[in-house]
């Protein structure tokens, strides 16, 4: 493909960027790429089981514990909390723990913790403390794997491969996100929600063994004897101090905050506002919802030709931008033409906010020193994670008050605002490329 991210900035911005070479060579050699594969593989399985269990959960707790809002909220809230708090250690035990070993004690704790609750319901003795227990801990697990990976894949893929080995995990993770609902619907359907649960626990097993096969070469330390002596608050302020250092990481967790405070506003009051304010039927919400996978589909497919044509940083402001902007078709689908404009919105939202996270992901592991990327991943995972549920808190508070369509135009503003930031200071794009030519 295009000049690779490590070699792109040679020439100065302003100087455009460089022709693109033959795009299929870099495609074969990682599809060849065995230890992408493998993490690709695990990708596409742990990502159908979470999407199963993400519907199986909540109508378990319905079926056989009375759950009302309150408590499918606090279902929810509980799968992300834990990676929230948990972070800073998070991000420590992934920068010295043997990383192949970690990956694969991860994913196999997944098996007895979501399987305890099929179990408890066949005895008849499932209770809310159970399951509340058992979403924490596997949401803290999803986190510590999550993290993992990020640091995992600039181990095992070379710099120029980064961008297009981030997109091929990124489209793995979409099918999941595409079929999983639909593969949970059906076996719901057909069986107890208990026993579809059983399902995640299958891809946790097989992703185990997928990662048990990665290079030896993971199970090796990248800090030395010195720095896996210090203190854990010690190890912490290295890692903040990375974020201090460079700005595009700093731009990067404050364009984060904003746009998924924003987004979460605009997601806790979607359905509602949907079906109150504009009356969509049920085939047509379905179908804005099938145009998000669409869009998402199609980030994917273009994200690395996207990124080496405009420049790292530029796609990074350019699709931050263009995502916090398209929130604004949310209220003004009030205005007229409402299925049109929502469609239109998950479009351009699932293809930007792709590009952009991919874009993101990838210069954050070129600048960041290989033996901090836990810490530094920890750190904006959780950012990315606690925004979320405060926006759409928040969100549905205000919209209490002062009603739907105020609370999603102030809520876009929100999320442009944060995507703004990664325009100023204007040397982000001179930042960039250096960290890149550094790799």
């Amino acid at each position: 493909m295009g000049s690779s991210p490590a070699t792109e900035p040679s020439v100065p911005p302003e100087s455009g960027p460089p022709a693109p070479a033959p795009p299929d060579r870099g495609s074969r050699q990682l599809r060849r790429h065995r230890p992408l594969m493998l993490l690709v593989t695990e990708q596409l399985t742990s990502s159908v089981g979470r999407q199963v269990t993400a519907l199986a959960l909540p109508l378990l707790a319905i079926a056989h514990l009375s759950a009302g809002p309150m408590g499918a909220s606090a279902l929810m809230a509980m799968t992300y909390v834990p990676g929230v708090l948990l972070s800073p250690l998070i991000g420590v035990i992934v920068d010295r723990a043997p990383l192949r070993r970690l990956l694969v004690s991860v994913g196999w704790a997944q098996v007895p913790v979501i399987g305890s609750v099929p179990l408890a319901v066949s005895l008849d003795g499932l209770t809310w403390p159970h399951l509340l227990a058992a979403a924490a801990v596997s949401g803290a697990l999803t986190s510590t794997q999550s993290v993992a990976l990020q640091s995992c894949l600039p181990r095992v893929v070379p710099p120029e491969q980064l961008l297009p080995a981030n997109s091929s995990l990124t489209g793995a993770r979409t099918v999941g996100l595409i079929g999983g609902p639909a593969l949970g619907g059906i076996l719901v359907g057909i069986v107890d929600p208990a026993p579809a649960l059983l399902v995640e626990c299958a891809a946790y097993v097989v992703g185990g063994a997928l990662f048990l096969v990665l290079p030896a070469v993971l199970n090796k330390s990248v800090n030395d004897a010195d720095a896996n002596a210090k203190s854990r608050v010690d190890a912490l302020r290295e890692g903040l101090a990375v974020i201090r250092r460079e700005t595009l990481l700093r731009r990067q967790a404050l364009a984060a905050a904003g746009l998924n405070l924003g987004g979460g506003a605009g997601s806790g009051l979607f359905v509602l506002y949907a079906d109150r304010e504009l009356g969509l039927p049920p085939w047509q919400l379905g179908t804005v919802y099938a145009a998000y996978a669409v869009g998402m589909g199609t980030g994917v497919l273009v994200a690395t030709t996207a990124t080496r044509a405009l420049g790292m940083a530029r796609a990074i402001q350019v699709c931050a931008l263009g995502a916090g902007a398209t929130l604004f078709l949310i209220p003004a689908a009030s205005l007229g033409l409402a299925f049109g404009v929502l469609v239109l919105y998950e479009l351009l939202f699932g293809l930007l906010a792709t590009v952009w996270s991919i874009a993101m992901t990838t210069g954050r592991q070129l600048i960041t020193p290989t033996h901090l990327l836990g810490r530094v991943n920890a750190f904006l995972q959780a950012v990315l994670t606690a925004t979320l549920p405060v926006g759409a808190f928040a969100g549905g508070w205000l919209a209490s008050r002062v009603g739907i369509v105020p609370v999603l135009t102030g809520a876009a503003a929100v999320a442009l605002a944060g995507a703004s930031s990664l325009w100023f200071p204007r040397d982000l794009l001179a930042e960039v490329e250096r960290a890149a030519e550094r790799s």
